[in-house]
């Protein structure tokens, strides 16, 4: 007699089927929690290749922009870099020797200052597209380049203040206190310059403040970690090594910018 009617019953009490189960349950509720709205919102928005996408422009882009700038300002872009990684002196200097430059003169053309400018402001465009698509904001014009150079100046303002305050403060609590203040003026003038005005000022805080608890964070985080993986590839690989975590941490920089839009758009 056959018991074919009985073989669908029979599979649904065995181990795999209830482990199978179990598992789908587990990832409904992890959909359902804050955690996994944010983690649809991040990856609906290909967080992560965005990511490595301002990792690549900055460091071929930006940075020749900012080693310029900081020498005609009479100052080292390696501090700036080191201001922001916040790291130990063994690893700020395999990150200066980076930025030595092979001559003390400069010859700076109106074909490489423009290219240059043009590299720094597509840095400061991608961005904006960030924050124009994480705060769904439509529209464009000549007041997205006039907001993406203010950016740019806002930015040399801000690393230049970070820089002053990781020389004149000793310790990590002060300066951390002091850089997340910092922090939240720059990144909710950052998000309410490059929209352009068109989302206030209170509902861009929530993001601002996120972003900042992260961006000091990621500083912390570098003082302990960083310091150590960039003189440890300095050692293995030399000068690319320190190239390699550089990189990392401008893909943790992307991260932490949708992090924290996402993230502030959900708290409100």
């Amino acid at each position: 007699m056959s018991d074919g009617g009985n073989a669908p019953h029979r599979r649904r009490h065995t181990p795999w089927w209830r482990a199978d189960q179990q598992w789908r349950a587990a990832g409904r509720r992890f959909e359902e929690s804050g955690a996994g709205r944010l983690w649809g919102r991040l990856s609906a928005v290909d967080f992560f290749g965005h990511s490595f996408q301002l990792a690549s422009l900055a460091f071929l882009c930006f940075f020749p922009f900012l080693i310029v700038i900081t020498a005609a300002a009479g100052r080292e872009a390696a501090l700036v870099v080191v201001s922001w990684l916040g790291l130990n002196q063994q690893a700020a200097q395999a990150v200066a020797s980076l930025f030595v430059p092979a001559t003390t003169s400069y010859t700076l053309t109106v074909t490489s200052a423009v290219l240059l400018l043009l590299g720094a402001v597509a840095v400061a465009g991608t961005l904006q597209s960030w924050y124009r698509m994480l705060f769904n904001v439509h529209g464009g014009g000549w007041r997205n380049t006039v907001a993406q150079l203010a950016w740019l100046a806002g930015l040399l303002a801000y690393s230049a203040a970070q820089a002053g305050l990781g020389r004149a403060s000793d310790g990590w609590l002060l300066p951390s206190l002091i850089g997340f203040l910092w922090a939240v003026v720059f990144w909710w003038g950052s998000m309410y310059v490059l929209l352009a005005g068109t989302v206030t000022w209170r509902a861009l805080f929530p993001s601002a403040l996120v972003t900042s608890a992260c961006w000091t964070g990621l500083g912390v985080f570098s003082a302990h970690y960083f310091s150590a993986t960039i003189v440890a590839n300095e050692q293995k690989f030399g000068p690319i090594g320190v190239v390699m975590a550089l990189l990392s941490w401008l893909v943790a920089v992307g991260v932490i910018i949708h992090l924290g839009a996402v993230a502030g758009r959900m708290l409100r």
